[in-house]
């Protein structure tokens, strides 16, 4: 009992730390998965929790990045980190705006596939399904390559040349 005191104290405190919400204007949008926010006077990256969108090369980057920046580039929004920051140091958020889930809201348009190898939220499954059967977005092309594909793709390509 004694050591399971400290655990559930370690493990309720690690929630805390990491759950956490925070309100700010966002200041930039890099692409449709990753934006900047100013937390305390500072810039912070937020990478899109449970998604990925196409890259800015690719079919829909370019639409997927405007989407999210006529929804909330400028505007006051709520972010809450999924867990710890990522190897980049980017903070992993579901963004909210006007009582929207912008992170659904990309998926549910069809410019966002939901990012199964990070996320197993089944929100997001249901949502990808359907904007696939309604061929919504991106899913109205002939065979869309995922994302992270292409850029193993674009990895292959280059280490190619460079040999």
């Amino acid at each position: 009992m004694k050591k399971l005191i400290p655990t559930l104290f370690f493990t309720a405190f690690s929630f805390l730390l990491f759950a956490q919400t925070h309100s700010a204007k966002i200041i930039a949008i890099k692409d449709g998965d990753t934006v900047v926010m100013l937390v305390k006077n500072k810039p912070q990256t937020i990478r899109l929790a449970h998604i990925d969108t196409p890259e800015k090369k690719q079919s829909y980057g370019t639409a997927a990045k405007i989407f999210l920046s006529e929804r909330i580039y400028g505007r006051e929004v709520q972010a809450v980190i999924a867990g710890k920051p990522d190897r980049n140091g980017r903070w992993i958020a579901e963004i909210f705006s006007q009582n929207q889930n912008i992170n659904k809201e990309l998926v549910r348009n069809g410019l966002a596939w939901h990012y199964k190898q990070y996320s197993k939220n089944d929100n997001y499954a249901a949502l990808e399904r359907i904007a696939r059967q309604k061929k919504t977005g991106l899913w109205k092309d002939q065979g869309p390559i995922a994302p992270w594909q292409w850029r193993k793709m674009k990895k292959g390509k280059s280490a190619k040349v460079n040999l």
